[in-house]
């Protein structure tokens, strides 16, 4: 990092809660009409420097060691600066200290600090998923960690401490014959009573002792002996959690539905309200079946709807090894639509949402059936170039080392794939002209979107297997704007998780996201959103709190975080 940037950065740390200046001082590498957005790891420079474990590195022998964990961009001391939590694994065969999970404290001028011991988040297993959210509305957001084995609820103190209440809480799955395989998981006020409830996918009930293994030689894939399944191992299923509001949760999956559904194998969950009814839905990204879209019914119920919905199988009607999941308004039409990853020799799929419902796949006719040979996992919709539409970025990598660095397909270790946005229903793959942060091949997991340095753009960080992470800075073209708001709830929960933000700019152009916890491949994106403005100056900003109520904000100056409370 030069000295004039980190300087610059490290003024930041000064200002008041609303950020304000210009962004093309960042930003001398794009052409006013190309997509412009570079991207540049530089998880070394900035202290991440703490290997994640997960499985063997040379071959598997079980399902459990391919999966990899999530990652999350959240801001744990509420200073208006991006932290780091990464998940991390283990390995049957592992020796010498035991791997544990990482929270890195945002130090304001481009570096981090592992703080993971006095935070209290030491913890080492099978670690899946992280989402985040102020369980308890006492301000600070709290962490919730998925495992194959015991899932963790940590407290936030408030005070740069967590405290593991799991047990307290209630959210421990012991007591069955195996452990649970946790995976996708997202708080959401399902009920809209102001709490956060919780929603955890499971993958399959994994019994090691009966599991088949590669030397069987049942389990191939391209004449190699790997890890065997998901297809004939049994499906797990999804819970529910409803918040009581007194610091515990209650296991409510059989009433509200949630098991009455073939869906399984889950993976990545995504929370959203996908028919505009104001009460949010559950989709969850399926391995090798029907992925599933439990629609909220208003009374405490959901119906699984994912195939009279469109959203369960490929255009051609087969099931896909569906990995990550995100949504956007990617055609401004007010409907959030959906993008999922996929298994190698498919391709990632897009949903365009037509509402009341319905959704129709338009993979191929939006660009995105070009690419066939990447096994994706995370997923997400960002405007990396600021000029006012969601692109896509995909986070890839093999699921069986013994693929190996080959061109067999794309190799253990992948790029990654972003398509720009260029209106009207199209995308265009500019990986190769983004630089080398994603062009740099990795095994990649789990993927979280956010502005860590707080310069206007939208940065990525990358949790990959048997490796370093990624911490992907981007340098947005000159001149376009953008704002950030940060919604803070009162009488809907205090994350303002559900809050539906449009953003409106005098060109008439409308953008609509929703204040969302978790999503992507197991992982966590910042809680503030961000809204690329092209060269309009301001934009009027509408919320819709999860509560039901309307606020409207004129006129906002760009280049800003609007803090937004719920007013009451």
């Amino acid at each position: 990092m030069s000295g004039s940037r980190r300087e610059f950065i490290r003024s930041l740390a000064r200002t008041a809660a609303v950020f304000s200046f210009d962004q093309v001082v960042f930003n001398q590498t794009g052409s006013p009409r190309g997509f412009g957005a570079r991207f540049v790891n530089v998880a070394r420079e900035a202290g991440l420097n703490s290997k994640t474990t997960f499985g063997g590195e040379k071959s598997n022998r079980y399902l459990v060691e391919t999966t990899g964990c999530g990652v999350a961009f959240f801001d744990y001391d509420n200073d208006g600066w991006l932290d780091i939590f990464l998940v991390n694994g283990t390995r049957f065969e592992s020796k010498g200290p035991a791997p544990t999970n990482r929270l890195y404290k945002n130090n304001r001028d481009g570096t981090f600090t592992d703080v993971t011991v006095k935070a209290g988040l030491v913890r080492s297993g099978w670690g899946q998923g992280v989402c985040v959210g102020d369980y308890d509305n006492d301000g600070n957001d709290d962490i919730f960690v998925s495992y194959w084995g015991e899932n963790a609820l940590y407290h936030n103190n408030g005070d740069g401490t967590f405290t593991d209440v799991s047990k307290k809480a209630g959210i421990t799955t012991g007591g069955g014959r195996l452990p649970r395989w946790n995976t996708g998981c997202a708080f959401l006020d399902y009920d809209r009573d102001g709490l956060l409830d919780l929603f955890v996918a499971n993958y399959i009930d994994f019994d090691m002792k009966n599991a088949p293994v590669p030397e069987g030689g049942t389990c191939l894939y391209k004449g190699l002996k790997v890890a065997c399944g998901p297809p004939g191992l049994k499906g797990g299923k999804n819970i529910l959690f409803r918040n009581n509001g007194d610091g515990t949760f209650r296991d409510v999956s059989r009433e509200a539905g949630i098991l009455n559904t073939p869906g399984t194998y889950g993976l990545g969950v995504l929370a959203a309200d996908f028919d505009n009814d104001g009460w949010p839905d559950i989709y969850v990204a399926n391995d090798s079946t029907s992925s599933a879209l439990y629609r909220n019914n208003h009374d405490g119920t959901f119906r699984e709807i994912a195939i009279e919905a469109g959203v369960a199988y490929s255009a051609d009607g087969k099931s896909q090894a569906g990995m990550g999941v995100s949504a956007a308004d990617y055609d401004g039409d007010g409907w959030l639509d959906i993008v999922k990853t996929n298994f190698a020799g498919d391709t990632s799929s897009l949903y365009r949402n037509l509402g009341k419902n319905f959704f129709e796949d338009r993979t191929f006719q939006s660009g995105l059936g070009r690419n066939t040979r990447f096994l994706g996992w995370g997923a997400d919709f960002a405007d990396f170039d600021n000029d006012g539409r969601p692109d896509i970025l995909l986070c890839n990598g093999h699921v069986y080392p013994e693929v190996g660095d080959t061109d067999s397909e794309a190799g253990y270790r992948q790029r990654k794939v972003l398509y720009r946005n260029l209106g009207g229903g199209k995308f265009a793959d500019v990986s190769m002209s983004a630089g080398p942060g994603i062009a740099e091949a990795v095994a990649g997991r789990g993927m979280a979107v956010g502005d860590f340095d707080n310069d206007g753009d939208l940065d990525v960080v990358v949790n990959c297997v048997n490796g370093l992470p990624q911490l992907l800075r981007c340098d947005a073209p000159a001149g376009n704007r953008w704002l950030k708001v940060k919604c803070v709830g009162t009488t809907s929960n205090r994350s303002a998780i559900g809050a539906r933000v449009t953003c409106i700019t005098a060109d008439g152009a409308r953008q609509t996201q929703e204040v969302r916890s978790g999503g992507g491949y197991l992982s966590q994106s910042d809680l503030r959103l961000h809204f690329g403005l092209g060269l309009n100056e301001r934009a009027d900003i509408e919320v819709r709190w999860p509560a039901g109520q309307a606020q409207v904000v004129k006129q906002v100056e760009s280049n800003r975080v609007l803090r937004i409370v719920e007013s009451v």
